[in-house]
């Protein structure tokens, strides 16, 4: 069976026709498949969404009760029937529920891989390979350039700037759902125990991480406190209240960005960002090629991000590649809508 007949990518998104179902939909459907929380993959509206417990449960934190028509999960490797095509989620690394999506047709397997990331973090269940006829990747990190590197480094700069300016507050710019959690739990790998801040945006989804077992120390809302209370302490906010009015209640704030685009210094700048830190939950350059030649997939289709170096080093190597149509995803770093007001928190 052609592969293009399992999977298409349509306006609203990467369409099973034989299973009746999308994956990843940026628009209402009548059956969804949600690979992650991340808000340019896990949308409001549709009739029914199929995810792990950890997705839905970040669903309805973000969207309200009745996000979709009804909910059903799927737990890591099982198996579920959906028309003519069966359904198994492996984990896909990247933040806490999130899944790659096996879709077999006859003796036809296309793995889905959602965001993925190779490297390791605590908050999440580890990448886990799964070989396939036909692998779908992201590439939002496709470039030789972003070899992201060994992020408890990063938070190791993080804990020297502290020491080295204990008059001043930290403010981490992290990304609300996954990239946040990882900060905190890698600041608690390297020993530090003093209770770390959020802004409010943050604290739903953070707590949520702890219900479900992940260990972050002590944490409280930045919210309330005095200004010179918050000197040698770190916060964690979204990004984009780094730079707004919110920052002036923390002492000569040292302003710090967790993201892979940190590796572009001129991006670090643009930003005001004076202490980049490279911290990514996408696979660099060496985590997407190693995981497509170990996949052991003859054809590989390129989603989000820098296809066009992707797919050359595919057919470099003999496979089949192509980039996929797909629109409606990005970076949710630049493009998340925190949930609550920023200038509340």
């Amino acid at each position: 069976m052609r592969p293009q007949d399992i999977l298409l990518p349509v306006a609203a998104g990467l369409c099973c026709k034989p299973g009746g179902f999308h994956i990843d939909p940026v628009r209402p459907v009548e059956r969804a498949v949600i690979t992650h929380g991340h808000s340019d993959h896990a949308r409001a509206g549709h009739g029914a969404v199929l995810a792990t417990q950890e997705t839905l449960d970040m669903m309805r934190l973000r969207y309200g009760e009745n996000f979709a028509g009804s909910t059903q999960v799927i737990r890591y490797g099982e198996e579920i029937r959906l028309g003519d095509v069966t359904v198994k989620f492996h984990p896909a690394g990247h933040v806490l529920g999130s899944a790659q999506i096996a879709v077999t047709c006859k003796d036809t397997c296309i793995v889905a891989s959602g965001d993925y990331k190779d490297a390791p973090d605590p908050t999440c269940t580890p990448f886990e390979l799964v070989p396939c006829d036909v692998f779908i990747t992201e590439a939002t990190f496709g470039l030789p350039v972003f070899r992201h590197g060994d992020a408890s480094d990063e938070v190791k700069k993080l804990l020297a700037s502290v020491a080295l300016f204990p008059e001043r507050a930290h403010l981490v710019g992290a990304y609300s759902l996954g990239k946040a959690q990882r900060v905190i739990a890698l600041l608690r790998q390297a020993g530090y125990d003093a209770p770390i801040y959020l802004h409010g945006a943050m604290e739903a989804i953070t707590h949520y991480y702890q219900s479900r077992g992940i260990e972050l120390g002590e944490l409280r809302p930045a919210k309330g406190v005095k200004k010179a209370a918050l000197a040698g302490t770190i916060t964690l906010a979204p990004p984009s209240a780094t730079s707004d009015l919110w920052t002036r209640r923390f002492p000569d704030p040292v302003t710090a960005f967790a993201s892979g685009w940190m590796r572009v210094r001129a991006r670090a700048r643009q930003r005001g960002i004076e202490l980049p830190l490279v911290i990514s939950d996408h696979a660099d350059w060496d985590g997407l090629t190693a995981t497509i030649a170990a996949t052991g997939a003859g054809e590989i289709w390129v989603t989000h991000g820098q296809e066009d170096a992707l797919v050359h080093w595919c057919r470099s190597k003999g496979l089949k590649a192509q980039p996929l149509d797909l629109v409606g995803y990005g970076d949710e770093e630049e493009s998340e809508t925190p949930i609550q007001d920023e200038a509340e928190a």
